[in-house]
């Protein structure tokens, strides 16, 4: 039997996977960071869109600010995750994504994370967490698919 080392040079521990409230945590904070950089954004939309006096542009300036808000957002957690295993609130919260032989997930698995976080974030992420709790090694469907784990690190 190998062990893994998850990227700390020493073999994990049996509850190196167990963090879900972690996860937890670190799901609010990055949501916290989002409303920080987004809040100018969208405070800008809304005063743009009524002082235009016109529901087409409003509605257009609307659109133009949701699909800045999803590119940055899939670029923050691909990019975040993929280069260093983490986003700002799993650095805060001591956890991080690997590989499932321990290694960093890189750009492909984090943006299949990504991705299926669409599914996993239903219902204020209530499907993330009951997967996570039925799952042996606490994955998420994202981790399922991307072959990533979220360990203590």
């Amino acid at each position: 039997m190998s062990h893994q080392t998850y990227g700390t040079g020493r073999p994990a521990q049996a509850g190196d996977v167990h963090v879900t409230g972690r996860r937890v945590l670190a799901t609010i904070v990055d949501g916290i960071v989002f409303f920080l950089l987004f809040l100018p954004l969208n405070l800008f939309t809304a005063l743009a869109g009524a002082a235009s006096g016109s529901e087409e542009v409003a509605a257009g300036l609307s659109l133009v600010t949701s699909l800045i808000t999803l590119a940055v957002g899939f670029a923050y957690y691909v990019l975040t995750e993929g280069y260093w295993g983490r986003t700002v609130g799993k650095a805060i919260c001591g956890i991080r994504v690997v590989r499932e032989d321990g290694g960093s997930p890189g750009f492909g698995p984090a943006a299949i994370r990504t991705v299926l976080r669409l599914v996993d974030g239903l219902f204020g992420y209530l499907v993330a967490f009951v997967v996570v709790l039925a799952s042996r090694r606490r994955k998420r469907l994202g981790d399922m698919a991307a072959c990533t784990l979220v360990v203590r690190g």
